[in-house]
């Protein structure tokens, strides 16, 4: 039962002390294989359950040229099981999964002459490629994996992909803690691209779903395209249609061989678990991934912005705008003061923008802010956004997002505003720790980005130190005019009609 935030205060006082930090500590085992995997492991004996959470340290950032989406296809990949989980006849099926790849060269060869590709044998070669898929799949012993973990009582499995990540997770109970290092270490060692062109076009139509019929989803896309002119943030998780369209199994393949080396991965466990049972079966099921290096980083910098930028989208829905500014990566010293700049401009119904632009003047409908966009890894985002109300216009909004950024700049926030900010990340770090899963997700991806968990419980003593001045100062240095990019939908004149034209005005640059 969580306590009630009247007590939040004091609890928190006491739980995240130095002293309460060591204690934690005491429930801690970790180690690292010969390989390079690294293991954190926290006991809680509460209830017979345990937690498993791989974070793998690849995400859409690391998508190669012309294969963005290429790291999403992972998540899809995740759980479609082994050369011996998954399958009615391995070998018949590999020799089914060589001629599809087989197929599909022969179908690119031809293609890649461009206007010069005969139309007709085109048409044959993809038959012959749907041919060999379908006979692929026929091998193929669906969700097989699924019903393993299922059978054995485990729950909640799925995954997930970011900018700097691909996580894997899923619980079960405390005696079946070994079948998960049997079935997540053998789908590392032994991974089968099965299924491939089939969950390649449920991406596809995810990017239909998410992006291409969202206004909002087009808005994000735009707005990272055009902040980022070089940086590998400005290409979303989903991927470009075209690319999608064009992956190929031994894409992946290499990509795999590349990032999903031991030493890329970091895994939580937490639950009712001996530590030392922990270590004895990850050396026996984990220790037998072979060495590989370490993925070469080829990070492309963002040169420098030297004025605003701005981009459009014609949308008959909802009006929406998101106003974005550049600022530095999450090792910053100024990463901190970000955050509670992010929360007191629009940490909740208290905050400077609700109460300034929904509740007060009632021009908008939502306004928020987010301090790390879309990633932390590398320099990103520091961004507004506003879904305006009824009758009241995107260049109004604007205007107002402005007006709120230079007075955060002139005026200090109160006291008593800080303070309830540091108050409310306190506790949301309690919210986060109160399950297994939530406990094992948080400590992997501390240690992933920060080369320590402890991180984070350090950075609410980096939050206690942020000055209102130093909201000030980081407002004053990052929040400014040629650092900006504004996006903005629009209603296209052929679908404005009487009380629409204003809604849909196309602003101009504000200063």
């Amino acid at each position: 039962m969580r306590p009630r935030l009247l007590l939040l205060p004091a609890l928190l006082a006491g739980l995240l002390s130095g002293q309460s930090l060591k204690d934690f500590e005491k429930k801690v085992t970790e180690f690292t294989l010969a390989n390079g995997i690294h293991f954190i492991v926290v006991e809680r004996h509460q209830a017979p359950v345990v937690s498993f959470h791989t974070y793998v340290n690849v995400g859409s950032v690391d998508d190669p040229g012309g294969r963005t989406g290429l790291a999403h296809m992972f998540e899809h990949m995740a759980f479609k099981g082994t050369q011996t989980i998954g399958t009615k006849n391995w070998p018949e099926e590999k020799k089914a999964l060589d001629a599809v790849d087989a197929a599909y060269t022969r179908y690119d060869a031809e293609k890649s002459k461009g206007r010069l590709a005969d139309s007709e044998k085109l048409k044959k070669l993809a038959a012959v490629v749907e041919e060999a898929i379908d006979k692929a799949e026929s091998y193929v012993e669906p969700n097989e994996y699924d019903r393993i973990v299922e059978s054995n009582g485990g729950l909640d499995m799925n995954a997930g992909t970011a900018e700097d990540s691909t996580e894997y997770y899923y619980s079960f109970p405390a005696n079946r803690a070994e079948l998960w290092f049997l079935l997540e270490s053998s789908r590392f060692l032994q991974p089968v691209f099965r299924e491939f062109y089939k969950e390649r076009d449920v991406v596809r139509e995810e990017r239909r779903m998410r992006v291409e019929s969202s206004p909002q989803g087009k808005l994000v896309e735009s707005l990272a395209a055009v902040a980022f002119s070089a940086a590998p943030y400005r290409n979303m998780p989903g991927g470009w249609a075209s690319d999608i369209d064009n992956f190929r199994r031994p894409d992946a393949e290499r990509f795999y061989h590349e990032f999903y080396v031991p030493a890329n991965i970091t895994i939580g466990i937490a639950g009712d678990v001996n530590p030392q049972e922990m270590k004895r079966m990850a050396e026996k099921y984990f220790g037998r991934l072979p060495v590989r290096p370490l993925p070469i980083l080829k990070l492309t910098e963002e040169p420098v912005q030297e004025g605003e930028r701005r981009v459009a989208v014609a949308s008959p829905a909802q009006p929406f705008l998101i106003v974005a500014y550049k600022r530095p990566d999450q090792y910053s010293k100024d990463d901190a003061a970000l955050d509670i700049l992010a929360e007191v401009l629009s940490g909740g119904r208290t905050s400077i923008m609700y109460k300034d632009m929904v509740r007060d003047k009632q021009i908008a409908l939502a306004a928020g802010a987010e301090a790390t966009f879309p990633g932390g890894k590398y320099p990103g985002l520091f961004l507004f956004y506003v879904a305006p109300a009824n009758g009241h216009t995107i260049e109004e909004n604007e205007k107002e997002v402005y007006r709120v950024i230079e007075e955060a700049k002139k005026e200090k926030p109160d006291e008593e505003a800080l303070r309830r900010v540091k108050t409310k990340l306190r506790a949301e770090l309690i919210r986060k720790l109160a399950s297994n899963s939530g406990l094992a997700s948080e400590l992997t991806t501390y240690f992933a980005n920060f080369g320590d968990w402890r991180k984070l419980f350090t950075e609410l003593e980096e939050y206690e130190k942020v000055t209102a001045e130093d909201l000030q100062r980081v407002a004053r240095t990052y929040l400014v005019v040629d650092h900006r990019t504004a996006a903005y939908t629009f209603v296209p004149p052929e679908a404005a009609g009487p009380a629409g034209v204003l809604a849909g005005a196309q602003p101009g640059a504000q200063q």
